[in-house]
């Protein structure tokens, strides 16, 4: 027997039966080796909802830019949560909308994400990634993701909305719990979680929003994003509506918060993965830029994407019909070695980068370059700060498909 008929043996034995929807736990550990199988023997692999899984890399970044596709979830997230504040969340922000709708909304967003905004923005990030990593020397070590990944973000957030940094623990709870139902499969738990955080986190901002009115309206500013969008209601031709802006807000604390933690967290495990990358960026700080890019890459914080189609589409040879929903996985896409040489090598000088863990098109990532710039101050400190730190115990993930992250990483320094 042939070593590539043995490598298709054991690839087929691999996904033999996969189903997103209940994918065995040495996925949740590595989804890496089921992509690879699907990739080479099922790139078009049919869940048993009649959904389809794309794990090609040309495949994904089609779907991303192809004008026939669909980001509305409203069918499909009626049949998921039914009614209640979790669907009202879903279908509202702007993240699962078209056009116009949500050219709309996203050009009411994008003055948050502007180079200027970032600009001002930065001066805290390095504020906030200087007090974390004075507490961690101050400490002798620190778990990484719970004292360095969590915090950072969801702070920064909290500083564009203008929220108290006290709410923090609370914010990030109510995060997991609206995100958590997105995974393929959500069990009634996860929606009653859900419904109950989008409820509270719904009467916390509106509450939050009252009082800023209330201070501008008093001629006192402290010039967050809040309140320019509460401006922008009474200067744009199509402003705004108050569940609108409270939905959105939702949906701009959970991206802000999940990429960039999980960008952390998977970075720096990468980096102690390969300690010659991490010694390659000691060495030579200016190459801080491409290994964030790598780390995107190779680790995606966000592993599968959804759209449906609208119109006729051809993948892998099959013509899918429009009303056939599709996943498509990020994570393996960005291993494709069709698109990337050694792909499941760990190199902060690759280039060029063109991965998809920000998604492409019209719904590319709008909190890209926040992301971006949290992670390359994060790391980047942290690497300078601690010539000698090292992971000191296990690590532990979220057991999470869509959304992939570590909870916990224990380190020295």
């Amino acid at each position: 027997m042939s070593a590539l008929t043995n490598h298709h043996g054991s690839q087929e034995a691999l996904i033999d039966g996969f189903s997103l929807y209940a994918p065995p736990p040495a996925f949740y550990e590595s989804p890496y080796p089921y992509y690879k199988a699907l990739r080479e023997l099922d790139p078009v692999h049919e869940n048993p909802d009649g959904s389809f899984y794309l794990t090609r890399y040309e495949d994904v970044r089609r779907v991303y830019r192809t004008k026939g596709m669909t980001s509305d979830k409203t069918e499909m997230f009626t049949k998921k949560y039914g009614p209640g504040p979790l669907l009202e969340q879903h279908t509202t922000s702007m993240l699962f909308s078209d056009p116009p709708y949500h050219t709309r909304i996203r050009n009411l967003l994008r003055h948050a994400f502007t180079p200027r905004a970032l600009q001002q923005l930065e001066f805290r990030v390095v504020e906030l990634v200087d007090s974390l990593i004075e507490r961690c020397r101050a400490d002798g070590g620190m778990d990484l993701v719970l004292d360095f990944a969590f915090p950072l973000p969801v702070e920064v957030i909290c500083s564009m909305l203008g929220i108290d940094g006290s709410e923090r623990e609370r914010l990030q709870e109510w995060s997991r719990e609206i995100l958590t139902p997105l995974e393929p499969t959500a069990t009634p738990d996860m929606i009653a979680a859900g419904n109950r955080a989008v409820s509270e986190f719904t009467a916390f901002l509106r509450d939050l929003l009252a009082e800023k009115r209330r201070n501008m309206s008093r001629g006192v500013r402290v010039g967050d994003i809040l309140e320019d969008l509460i401006e922008s209601q009474e200067s744009e031709d199509d402003p705004l509506t108050e569940d609108e802006l409270v939905q959105n807000c939702i949906l701009l604390l959970n991206g802000g918060h999940e990429t960039t933690t999980n960008l952390v967290g998977n970075g720096m495990k990468a980096m102690f993965d390969n300690p010659d990358q991490l010694q390659k960026l000691r060495d030579d700080p200016s190459l801080i830029a491409g290994a964030i890019e790598e780390m995107l890459r190779f680790d995606s914080p966000l592993q599968i994407g959804n759209r449906g189609i609208a119109e006729p589409f051809e993948v892998g040879g099959i013509t899918l019909a429009p009303g056939t929903q599709l996943l498509t996985s990020i994570g393996g896409a960005n291993r494709d070695p069709d698109a990337f040489d050694n792909p499941d090598g760990f190199d902060i000088t690759r280039t060029p980068n063109k991965h998809l863990a920000f998604a492409a098109g019209i719904h590319a990532c709008i909190g890209a370059p926040l992301a971006r710039m949290e992670g390359t101050i994060a790391i980047g400190k942290l690497v300078a700060a601690f010539p000698n730190l090292q992971r000191t115990g296990p690590i532990s993930r979220g057991g999470r498909a869509r959304f992939r992250g570590l909870t916990s990483m224990p380190v020295s320094i």
